[in-house]
Protein backbone atom coordinates (compact mmCIF):
# COMPACT_ATOMS: atom_id res chain seq x y z
CA UNK A 1 0.00 0.00 0.00
CA UNK A 2 2.14 3.31 -0.45
CA UNK A 3 2.11 6.40 0.72
CA UNK A 4 -0.04 8.12 -2.24
CA UNK A 5 -2.65 5.29 -2.56
CA UNK A 6 -4.44 6.02 1.10
CA UNK A 7 -4.73 9.58 2.71
CA UNK A 8 -2.78 9.66 5.85
CA UNK A 9 -5.03 8.38 9.04
CA UNK A 10 -5.53 11.40 11.70
CA UNK A 11 -5.49 10.31 15.71
CA UNK A 12 -8.58 12.61 16.59
CA UNK A 13 -8.82 10.80 20.15
CA UNK A 14 -11.89 8.43 17.58
CA UNK A 15 -11.54 4.94 17.97
CA UNK A 16 -9.74 3.05 15.64
CA UNK A 17 -11.09 0.78 13.22
CA UNK A 18 -9.75 -2.95 12.27
CA UNK A 19 -9.17 -1.76 8.82
CA UNK A 20 -7.33 1.22 9.97
CA UNK A 21 -5.03 -1.28 12.28
CA UNK A 22 -4.39 -3.56 9.13
CA UNK A 23 -3.26 -0.58 6.93
CA UNK A 24 -0.81 0.50 9.55
CA UNK A 25 0.30 -2.60 10.97
CA UNK A 26 0.47 -4.63 7.48
CA UNK A 27 0.87 -1.84 4.93
CA UNK A 28 2.47 1.47 4.90
CA UNK A 29 -0.48 4.27 5.87
CA UNK A 30 1.26 7.21 7.44
CA UNK A 31 -0.16 8.44 10.57
CA UNK A 32 -0.31 12.27 11.69
CA UNK A 33 -1.76 13.46 15.20
CA UNK A 34 -4.48 15.71 14.87
CA UNK A 35 -5.17 19.27 16.22
CA UNK A 36 -7.76 18.51 18.56
CA UNK A 37 -6.03 15.37 19.93
CA UNK A 38 -2.66 17.52 20.23
CA UNK A 39 -4.77 20.20 22.17
CA UNK A 40 -6.92 17.36 24.66
CA UNK A 41 -3.10 15.73 25.21
CA UNK A 42 -2.00 19.86 26.09
CA UNK A 43 -4.87 20.18 28.54
CA UNK A 44 -4.15 17.26 30.39
CA UNK A 45 -0.44 17.74 30.26
CA UNK A 46 -0.97 21.09 32.02
CA UNK A 47 -3.14 19.68 35.01
CA UNK A 48 0.15 17.04 35.61
CA UNK A 49 2.21 19.76 35.80
CA UNK A 50 -0.13 21.38 38.61
CA UNK A 51 0.00 18.92 40.66
CA UNK A 52 3.31 18.30 40.51
CA UNK A 53 3.70 21.39 42.01
CA UNK A 54 1.24 21.43 44.63
CA UNK A 55 3.60 19.67 47.27
CA UNK A 56 1.56 16.70 47.60
CA UNK A 57 2.60 12.81 46.89
CA UNK A 58 0.88 11.84 43.76
CA UNK A 59 1.05 7.90 42.00
CA UNK A 60 3.01 7.66 39.06
CA UNK A 61 3.96 11.31 39.15
CA UNK A 62 6.15 11.34 42.22
CA UNK A 63 6.18 8.26 43.65
CA UNK A 64 7.76 4.63 43.25
CA UNK A 65 5.60 2.43 41.27
CA UNK A 66 4.00 -1.09 42.03
CA UNK A 67 4.48 -2.05 45.67
CA UNK A 68 6.99 0.79 45.90
CA UNK A 69 4.28 3.71 45.32
CA UNK A 70 4.44 4.97 48.65
CA UNK A 71 7.74 6.10 48.01
CA UNK A 72 8.53 9.37 47.55
CA UNK A 73 10.50 10.77 44.97
CA UNK A 74 12.37 13.89 44.90
CA UNK A 75 11.60 16.29 42.16
CA UNK A 76 15.24 16.45 41.05
CA UNK A 77 14.67 12.59 40.40
CA UNK A 78 11.78 12.31 38.27
CA UNK A 79 13.58 12.23 35.56
CA UNK A 80 15.27 9.78 36.56
CA UNK A 81 12.53 7.61 37.62
CA UNK A 82 11.09 7.65 34.94
CA UNK A 83 14.02 6.43 32.24
CA UNK A 84 15.02 3.93 35.23
CA UNK A 85 11.25 2.95 35.13
CA UNK A 86 11.54 1.89 31.44
CA UNK A 87 14.72 0.41 31.68
CA UNK A 88 13.87 -1.97 34.42
CA UNK A 89 10.49 -3.01 33.11
CA UNK A 90 12.23 -4.05 29.54
CA UNK A 91 12.40 -7.34 31.21
CA UNK A 92 11.15 -9.93 28.11
CA UNK A 93 13.08 -12.67 26.18
CA UNK A 94 12.27 -14.95 23.77
CA UNK A 95 11.88 -14.43 19.55
CA UNK A 96 10.62 -11.23 18.94
CA UNK A 97 7.10 -10.03 18.15
CA UNK A 98 6.66 -10.32 14.73
CA UNK A 99 6.55 -7.29 12.91
CA UNK A 100 2.79 -6.28 12.38
CA UNK A 101 1.81 -7.40 16.61
CA UNK A 102 4.69 -4.44 17.16
CA UNK A 103 3.42 -1.94 14.71
CA UNK A 104 -0.34 -2.44 15.72
CA UNK A 105 0.71 -1.95 19.70
CA UNK A 106 2.70 1.15 18.11
CA UNK A 107 -0.66 2.60 16.91
CA UNK A 108 -2.99 1.71 19.74
CA UNK A 109 -0.36 2.88 22.52
CA UNK A 110 -0.62 6.62 20.25
CA UNK A 111 -4.03 6.38 19.54
CA UNK A 112 -4.76 5.75 23.84
CA UNK A 113 -2.02 8.42 24.15
CA UNK A 114 -4.19 11.22 21.82
CA UNK A 115 -6.93 10.71 23.87
CA UNK A 116 -5.56 13.19 26.43
CA UNK A 117 -6.26 11.20 29.49
CA UNK A 118 -3.14 9.95 30.09
CA UNK A 119 -1.35 13.13 30.75
CA UNK A 120 1.91 12.90 28.19
CA UNK A 121 3.23 15.33 26.21
CA UNK A 122 2.08 15.30 22.24
CA UNK A 123 5.80 14.84 21.45
CA UNK A 124 5.35 11.45 22.63
CA UNK A 125 3.21 10.63 20.20
CA UNK A 126 4.97 12.49 17.42
CA UNK A 127 7.92 10.02 17.84
CA UNK A 128 5.72 6.88 17.77
CA UNK A 129 4.18 8.04 14.43
CA UNK A 130 7.49 9.07 13.04
CA UNK A 131 8.72 5.75 14.04
CA UNK A 132 5.75 3.95 12.66
CA UNK A 133 5.96 5.83 9.05
CA UNK A 134 9.50 5.81 8.71
CA UNK A 135 8.68 1.84 9.42
CA UNK A 136 11.25 1.47 12.11
CA UNK A 137 10.26 -1.35 14.22
CA UNK A 138 11.34 -1.87 17.74
CA UNK A 139 12.55 -5.71 18.23
CA UNK A 140 10.13 -6.65 20.99
CA UNK A 141 10.62 -10.01 22.84
CA UNK A 142 7.74 -12.15 22.87
CA UNK A 143 7.46 -13.18 26.52
CA UNK A 144 7.13 -10.81 29.51
CA UNK A 145 4.07 -9.80 30.34
CA UNK A 146 1.52 -11.15 32.40
CA UNK A 147 -1.46 -8.45 30.93
CA UNK A 148 -2.13 -6.52 34.46
CA UNK A 149 -0.54 -3.81 35.00
CA UNK A 150 -0.84 -3.75 31.10
CA UNK A 151 1.76 -5.37 29.03
CA UNK A 152 4.73 -3.48 30.81
CA UNK A 153 7.72 -5.41 29.70
CA UNK A 154 6.65 -5.42 25.67
CA UNK A 155 5.76 -2.06 26.18
CA UNK A 156 8.84 -0.91 28.42
CA UNK A 157 10.33 -2.30 25.15
CA UNK A 158 8.71 -0.07 22.58
CA UNK A 159 9.54 2.85 25.51
CA UNK A 160 13.38 1.70 25.82
CA UNK A 161 13.08 2.84 21.55
CA UNK A 162 11.72 5.82 22.39
CA UNK A 163 14.75 7.14 24.42
CA UNK A 164 16.93 6.18 21.77
CA UNK A 165 18.29 2.85 23.39
CA UNK A 166 17.86 -0.83 22.38
CA UNK A 167 17.23 -2.14 18.76
CA UNK A 168 14.67 -1.80 15.94
CA UNK A 169 14.50 -3.37 12.62
CA UNK A 170 14.37 -1.10 9.51
CA UNK A 171 12.25 -1.24 6.40
CA UNK A 172 14.90 -3.17 4.36
CA UNK A 173 14.54 -6.00 7.03
CA UNK A 174 17.87 -4.81 8.82
CA UNK A 175 18.54 -4.76 12.55
CA UNK A 176 20.38 -1.57 14.14
CA UNK A 177 20.82 0.51 17.19
CA UNK A 178 17.76 2.50 17.61
CA UNK A 179 19.83 5.67 18.39
CA UNK A 180 21.68 5.43 14.62
CA UNK A 181 18.15 4.34 13.15
CA UNK A 182 16.40 7.63 14.91
CA UNK A 183 19.00 10.01 13.71
CA UNK A 184 19.23 8.93 9.93
CA UNK A 185 15.36 9.20 9.80
CA UNK A 186 15.54 12.56 11.33
CA UNK A 187 13.76 11.52 14.86
CA UNK A 188 15.26 12.77 17.84
CA UNK A 189 14.76 10.45 21.39
CA UNK A 190 12.50 11.26 24.11
CA UNK A 191 13.96 12.69 26.98
CA UNK A 192 10.85 11.10 29.52
CA UNK A 193 9.16 13.49 31.92
CA UNK A 194 7.04 12.91 35.28
CA UNK A 195 4.31 10.38 34.40
CA UNK A 196 5.27 9.52 30.46
CA UNK A 197 7.53 6.65 31.21
CA UNK A 198 4.30 4.98 33.36
CA UNK A 199 1.88 6.32 30.22
CA UNK A 200 4.20 4.25 27.72
CA UNK A 201 4.06 1.03 29.41
CA UNK A 202 1.28 0.76 31.20
CA UNK A 203 -1.53 -0.15 28.69
CA UNK A 204 -3.09 -3.34 27.35
CA UNK A 205 -2.12 -2.17 23.25
CA UNK A 206 0.22 -5.70 22.87
CA UNK A 207 -3.28 -7.66 23.95
CA UNK A 208 -5.49 -5.50 21.79
CA UNK A 209 -3.08 -5.33 18.70
CA UNK A 210 -3.01 -9.21 18.89
CA UNK A 211 -6.77 -9.05 19.05
CA UNK A 212 -7.38 -7.20 16.43
CA UNK A 213 -4.81 -9.16 13.87
CA UNK A 214 -6.37 -12.51 15.10
CA UNK A 215 -9.83 -11.28 14.49
CA UNK A 216 -9.45 -10.41 10.98
CA UNK A 217 -7.29 -13.25 10.31
CA UNK A 218 -9.85 -15.61 12.14
CA UNK A 219 -12.47 -13.92 9.90
CA UNK A 220 -11.07 -15.16 6.77
CA UNK A 221 -9.72 -19.26 8.14
CA UNK A 222 -14.03 -19.17 9.01
CA UNK A 223 -14.65 -18.34 5.63
CA UNK A 224 -12.24 -20.60 4.25
CA UNK A 225 -13.42 -23.20 6.48
CA UNK A 226 -17.37 -23.18 5.41
CA UNK A 227 -15.72 -23.30 1.44
CA UNK A 228 -13.98 -26.58 2.42
CA UNK A 229 -16.92 -27.94 4.56
CA UNK A 230 -19.15 -27.04 1.30
CA UNK A 231 -16.68 -28.57 -0.69
CA UNK A 232 -16.32 -32.00 1.71
CA UNK A 233 -20.28 -32.37 1.38
CA UNK A 234 -19.82 -33.06 -2.20
CA UNK A 235 -16.48 -35.04 -1.45
CA UNK A 236 -18.41 -37.53 0.23
CA UNK A 237 -21.26 -37.58 -1.82
CA UNK A 238 -23.71 -36.40 1.59
CA UNK A 239 -26.94 -34.69 1.36
CA UNK A 240 -28.11 -30.94 1.66
CA UNK A 241 -31.07 -32.19 3.83
CA UNK A 242 -29.20 -30.92 7.33
CA UNK A 243 -28.95 -27.35 5.53
CA UNK A 244 -33.16 -26.64 5.55
CA UNK A 245 -33.28 -23.65 6.94
CA UNK A 246 -36.52 -24.77 9.08
CA UNK A 247 -33.90 -26.89 10.90
CA UNK A 248 -31.85 -23.97 12.27
CA UNK A 249 -35.23 -21.38 12.36
CA UNK A 250 -35.85 -24.50 15.33
CA UNK A 251 -32.45 -24.34 16.96
CA UNK A 252 -32.85 -20.53 17.17
CA UNK A 253 -28.69 -20.12 17.25
CA UNK A 254 -28.05 -17.28 14.77
CA UNK A 255 -24.72 -17.76 14.10
CA UNK A 256 -25.80 -21.62 13.40
CA UNK A 257 -28.71 -20.35 11.05
CA UNK A 258 -26.17 -18.37 9.20
CA UNK A 259 -23.22 -20.84 8.42
CA UNK A 260 -26.39 -23.19 7.06
CA UNK A 261 -27.32 -20.04 4.67
CA UNK A 262 -23.95 -19.77 3.79
CA UNK A 263 -23.43 -23.45 3.05
CA UNK A 264 -26.62 -23.39 0.75
CA UNK A 265 -25.13 -20.73 -1.12
CA UNK A 266 -21.93 -22.37 -1.72
CA UNK A 267 -23.51 -25.41 -2.80
CA UNK A 268 -26.34 -23.52 -5.17
CA UNK A 269 -25.90 -25.38 -8.48
CA UNK A 270 -24.14 -28.53 -7.16
CA UNK A 271 -24.95 -31.48 -9.62
CA UNK A 272 -23.73 -33.98 -7.40
CA UNK A 273 -26.05 -33.27 -4.67
CA UNK A 274 -28.92 -34.55 -6.83
CA UNK A 275 -27.09 -37.63 -8.49
CA UNK A 276 -27.66 -39.43 -5.28
CA UNK A 277 -30.70 -38.49 -3.78
CA UNK A 278 -32.38 -41.84 -5.44
CA UNK A 279 -31.52 -45.29 -4.28
CA UNK A 280 -28.72 -43.83 -1.79
CA UNK A 281 -28.63 -46.52 0.80
CA UNK A 282 -27.34 -44.29 3.64
CA UNK A 283 -29.41 -42.84 6.35
CA UNK A 284 -27.95 -39.67 7.56
CA UNK A 285 -24.27 -38.38 7.06
CA UNK A 286 -21.61 -38.41 10.17
CA UNK A 287 -21.68 -35.93 12.59
CA UNK A 288 -18.92 -33.99 11.32
CA UNK A 289 -20.86 -33.63 7.97
CA UNK A 290 -24.33 -33.55 9.17
CA UNK A 291 -23.31 -31.08 12.70
CA UNK A 292 -21.09 -28.28 10.36
CA UNK A 293 -23.93 -25.50 10.81
CA UNK A 294 -23.96 -26.32 14.66
CA UNK A 295 -20.18 -26.46 15.21
CA UNK A 296 -19.25 -23.60 13.17
CA UNK A 297 -22.01 -21.66 14.19
CA UNK A 298 -20.76 -21.79 17.39
CA UNK A 299 -17.20 -20.69 16.29
CA UNK A 300 -18.77 -17.93 14.44
CA UNK A 301 -21.03 -16.43 17.29
CA UNK A 302 -17.76 -16.35 19.52
CA UNK A 303 -15.42 -14.82 17.00
CA UNK A 304 -17.93 -12.47 16.99
CA UNK A 305 -17.95 -12.12 20.76
CA UNK A 306 -13.88 -11.56 20.26
CA UNK A 307 -14.19 -8.88 17.97
CA UNK A 308 -16.57 -7.03 19.89
CA UNK A 309 -14.20 -6.78 23.15
CA UNK A 310 -11.57 -5.72 20.54
CA UNK A 311 -14.03 -3.06 18.59
CA UNK A 312 -14.29 -1.59 22.39
CA UNK A 313 -10.49 -1.87 23.03
CA UNK A 314 -9.77 0.50 20.05
CA UNK A 315 -11.52 3.38 21.86
CA UNK A 316 -9.93 2.74 25.34
CA UNK A 317 -7.12 4.51 27.68
CA UNK A 318 -6.09 1.80 29.46
CA UNK A 319 -3.00 3.12 31.55
CA UNK A 320 -2.79 4.62 35.26
CA UNK A 321 -3.87 6.97 36.72
CA UNK A 322 -5.74 8.75 34.50
CA UNK A 323 -6.37 12.79 34.06
CA UNK A 324 -9.85 13.60 34.34
CA UNK A 325 -10.50 17.13 33.72
CA UNK A 326 -8.89 18.71 37.09
CA UNK A 327 -8.61 15.14 38.75
CA UNK A 328 -5.60 12.43 38.57
CA UNK A 329 -7.34 9.18 39.39
CA UNK A 330 -5.83 5.97 39.83
CA UNK A 331 -7.82 2.65 39.13
CA UNK A 332 -7.70 -0.39 37.06
CA UNK A 333 -8.39 0.42 33.68
CA UNK A 334 -4.99 -1.18 32.18
CA UNK A 335 -6.29 -5.07 33.41
CA UNK A 336 -6.32 -7.38 30.50
CA UNK A 337 -9.33 -9.38 31.60
CA UNK A 338 -11.13 -7.67 29.06
CA UNK A 339 -9.56 -8.92 26.44
CA UNK A 340 -7.91 -12.25 27.80
CA UNK A 341 -10.81 -14.01 28.03
CA UNK A 342 -12.15 -13.60 24.80
CA UNK A 343 -8.86 -14.10 23.61
CA UNK A 344 -9.36 -17.68 25.80
CA UNK A 345 -12.56 -18.59 23.92
CA UNK A 346 -11.08 -17.57 20.29
CA UNK A 347 -8.48 -20.70 20.76
CA UNK A 348 -11.54 -22.94 21.93
CA UNK A 349 -13.32 -21.55 19.28
CA UNK A 350 -10.39 -22.32 16.55
CA UNK A 351 -10.04 -26.22 18.37
CA UNK A 352 -13.31 -26.81 17.09
CA UNK A 353 -13.12 -25.14 13.65
CA UNK A 354 -10.22 -27.76 13.69
CA UNK A 355 -11.60 -30.53 14.91
CA UNK A 356 -14.12 -30.95 12.89
CA UNK A 357 -12.57 -30.46 9.67
CA UNK A 358 -9.96 -32.88 10.47
CA UNK A 359 -12.56 -35.74 11.29
CA UNK A 360 -13.75 -35.01 7.26
CA UNK A 361 -10.53 -35.21 6.23
CA UNK A 362 -10.57 -38.91 8.13
CA UNK A 363 -13.78 -39.67 6.55
CA UNK A 364 -12.86 -38.72 2.88
CA UNK A 365 -9.19 -40.65 3.32
CA UNK A 366 -10.48 -43.76 5.40
CA UNK A 367 -13.21 -44.61 2.54
CA UNK A 368 -15.38 -45.50 5.75
CA UNK A 369 -18.20 -45.10 3.23
CA UNK A 370 -18.37 -47.32 0.18
CA UNK A 371 -21.18 -45.03 -1.18
CA UNK A 372 -19.11 -41.95 -0.89
CA UNK A 373 -17.36 -43.93 -4.09
CA UNK A 374 -13.68 -42.21 -2.74
CA UNK A 375 -10.59 -44.22 -3.67
CA UNK A 376 -8.51 -45.10 0.06
CA UNK A 377 -6.67 -42.37 0.76
CA UNK A 378 -7.83 -40.33 -2.27
CA UNK A 379 -4.68 -42.01 -4.11
CA UNK A 380 -5.07 -42.31 -7.70
CA UNK A 381 -4.01 -46.34 -7.54
CA UNK A 382 -4.30 -47.05 -4.18
CA UNK A 383 -1.17 -49.30 -2.95
CA UNK A 384 1.09 -47.90 -5.19
CA UNK A 385 0.88 -44.56 -4.17
CA UNK A 386 -0.11 -43.27 -0.63
CA UNK A 387 -2.30 -40.40 -2.01
CA UNK A 388 -3.10 -37.81 0.84
CA UNK A 389 -2.98 -40.27 3.83
CA UNK A 390 -0.09 -38.42 5.89
CA UNK A 391 -1.85 -35.43 5.60
CA UNK A 392 -4.21 -36.77 7.62
CA UNK A 393 -1.77 -37.46 10.01
CA UNK A 394 -0.33 -33.82 9.76
CA UNK A 395 -4.47 -32.55 10.63
CA UNK A 396 -4.05 -34.75 13.60
CA UNK A 397 -0.89 -33.17 14.76
CA UNK A 398 -2.49 -30.00 14.28
CA UNK A 399 -5.24 -30.95 16.32
CA UNK A 400 -3.68 -31.87 18.97
CA UNK A 401 -1.77 -29.15 19.73
CA UNK A 402 -4.41 -26.88 19.50
CA UNK A 403 -6.17 -28.93 22.26
CA UNK A 404 -3.14 -28.17 24.64
CA UNK A 405 -3.47 -24.50 23.59
CA UNK A 406 -6.90 -24.04 25.12
CA UNK A 407 -6.26 -24.74 28.29
CA UNK A 408 -7.31 -21.12 29.35
CA UNK A 409 -4.49 -18.41 30.46
CA UNK A 410 -6.61 -16.28 32.04
CA UNK A 411 -8.12 -19.32 35.12
CA UNK A 412 -4.11 -19.17 36.81
CA UNK A 413 -3.24 -16.53 38.72
CA UNK A 414 0.17 -15.83 39.30
CA UNK A 415 0.62 -12.60 41.68
CA UNK A 416 3.36 -9.90 41.27
CA UNK A 417 4.93 -6.95 42.26
CA UNK A 418 4.90 -8.33 46.49
CA UNK A 419 1.36 -9.40 46.25
CA UNK A 420 -0.22 -5.56 45.59
CA UNK A 421 -0.64 -6.84 41.78
CA UNK A 422 -2.06 -9.82 43.62
CA UNK A 423 -4.73 -10.62 40.44
CA UNK A 424 -3.09 -10.98 36.86
CA UNK A 425 -4.99 -11.74 33.46
CA UNK A 426 -2.50 -13.11 31.09
CA UNK A 427 -3.95 -11.74 27.91
CA UNK A 428 -0.60 -11.77 26.10
CA UNK A 429 -0.05 -15.37 26.64
CA UNK A 430 -3.79 -16.01 25.75
CA UNK A 431 -2.82 -14.12 22.29
CA UNK A 432 0.04 -16.11 21.65
CA UNK A 433 -1.91 -19.21 22.05
CA UNK A 434 -4.60 -17.99 19.82
CA UNK A 435 -2.21 -16.84 17.33
CA UNK A 436 -0.71 -20.06 17.10
CA UNK A 437 -3.76 -22.11 17.21
CA UNK A 438 -4.95 -20.17 14.11
CA UNK A 439 -1.78 -20.97 12.96
CA UNK A 440 -2.22 -24.21 13.04
CA UNK A 441 -5.82 -24.58 12.20
CA UNK A 442 -4.96 -22.64 9.17
CA UNK A 443 -2.82 -25.81 7.85
CA UNK A 444 -5.66 -28.20 9.05
CA UNK A 445 -8.59 -26.12 6.66
CA UNK A 446 -5.55 -26.24 3.76
CA UNK A 447 -5.64 -29.86 4.25
CA UNK A 448 -9.31 -30.68 4.07
CA UNK A 449 -9.40 -27.91 1.01
CA UNK A 450 -6.91 -30.32 -1.05
CA UNK A 451 -8.47 -33.37 0.07
CA UNK A 452 -12.17 -32.09 -0.93
CA UNK A 453 -10.68 -30.33 -4.32
CA UNK A 454 -9.50 -34.28 -5.24
CA UNK A 455 -12.56 -36.19 -4.02
CA UNK A 456 -15.09 -33.54 -6.13
CA UNK A 457 -12.88 -34.19 -9.12
CA UNK A 458 -13.41 -37.88 -8.43
CA UNK A 459 -16.96 -37.61 -8.85
CA UNK A 460 -16.35 -35.54 -12.77
CA UNK A 461 -18.11 -34.91 -14.83
CA UNK A 462 -20.42 -34.24 -12.01
CA UNK A 463 -19.72 -30.64 -10.60
CA UNK A 464 -20.18 -28.93 -7.24
CA UNK A 465 -22.08 -25.44 -6.75
CA UNK A 466 -20.72 -22.11 -8.71
CA UNK A 467 -18.83 -21.03 -5.41
CA UNK A 468 -17.60 -24.45 -4.52
CA UNK A 469 -16.19 -24.61 -7.67
CA UNK A 470 -14.10 -21.55 -7.83
CA UNK A 471 -12.67 -21.86 -4.65
CA UNK A 472 -11.28 -25.32 -6.48
CA UNK A 473 -9.86 -23.42 -8.95
CA UNK A 474 -7.92 -21.29 -6.81
CA UNK A 475 -6.98 -24.17 -5.15
CA UNK A 476 -5.42 -25.66 -8.18
CA UNK A 477 -4.12 -22.74 -9.41
CA UNK A 478 -1.82 -23.42 -6.46
CA UNK A 479 -1.78 -26.70 -6.13
CA UNK A 480 -2.29 -29.69 -8.73
CA UNK A 481 -4.33 -32.41 -9.22
CA UNK A 482 -2.24 -35.14 -7.30
CA UNK A 483 -1.54 -37.84 -10.11
CA UNK A 484 1.14 -39.31 -8.39
CA UNK A 485 2.61 -39.58 -4.93
CA UNK A 486 4.59 -36.29 -4.65
CA UNK A 487 5.78 -34.06 -1.33
CA UNK A 488 2.99 -32.51 -0.01
CA UNK A 489 4.43 -29.36 2.07
CA UNK A 490 4.42 -27.16 -0.70
CA UNK A 491 1.11 -28.13 -1.31
CA UNK A 492 -0.54 -26.99 2.02
CA UNK A 493 1.59 -24.20 2.18
CA UNK A 494 0.23 -23.21 -1.00
CA UNK A 495 -3.29 -22.63 0.17
CA UNK A 496 -2.88 -21.70 3.82
CA UNK A 497 -1.09 -18.85 1.72
CA UNK A 498 -4.84 -18.73 -0.06
CA UNK A 499 -6.33 -18.24 2.72
CA UNK A 500 -4.13 -16.11 4.65
CA UNK A 501 -4.79 -13.90 1.79
CA UNK A 502 -8.80 -13.72 2.00
CA UNK A 503 -8.59 -15.75 -1.41
CA UNK A 504 -12.18 -18.43 0.03
CA UNK A 505 -13.91 -15.10 1.36
CA UNK A 506 -16.62 -13.16 0.03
Amino acid sequence: MPHHATPPLTLSGLPLTFDEVLAVARGDRVVTLGDAARMAMTRARAVVERRLADGHAHYGLNTGFGSLSRQRIDPADLRDLQRNLVRSHAAGFGSPLPADVVRAMMLLAAASLARGLSGARPVLVDLLLGMLNARLTPVIPETGSVGASGDLAPLAAMGLAMIGEGVVSTADGRTRPTADALHDAGLVPIALEAKEGLAIINGTHLMAAQGALLCHDARRLLDAALVASAMSIDACRATDAFLDDRVHAARNQPGQRAVAARLRELLAGSTIIPSHRENDPRVQDPYSLRCIPPVLGAASDCLAYVTAAVIHELAAVTDNPLVLGDDIVSAGNFHGMPLAIPLDALTIALAALAGIAERRVFWMLSAFDPDAGLPAYLSPKPGLHSGLMIAQYTAAAACNEIVGLSHPASVANIPTSAEVEDFNSFGPRAAAKARRALDLASGVVAIELLCAAQGVEHHRPLRSGHKVEAALANVRAVAPTLTADRPLTPDIEAVRTLIRDGDFSG
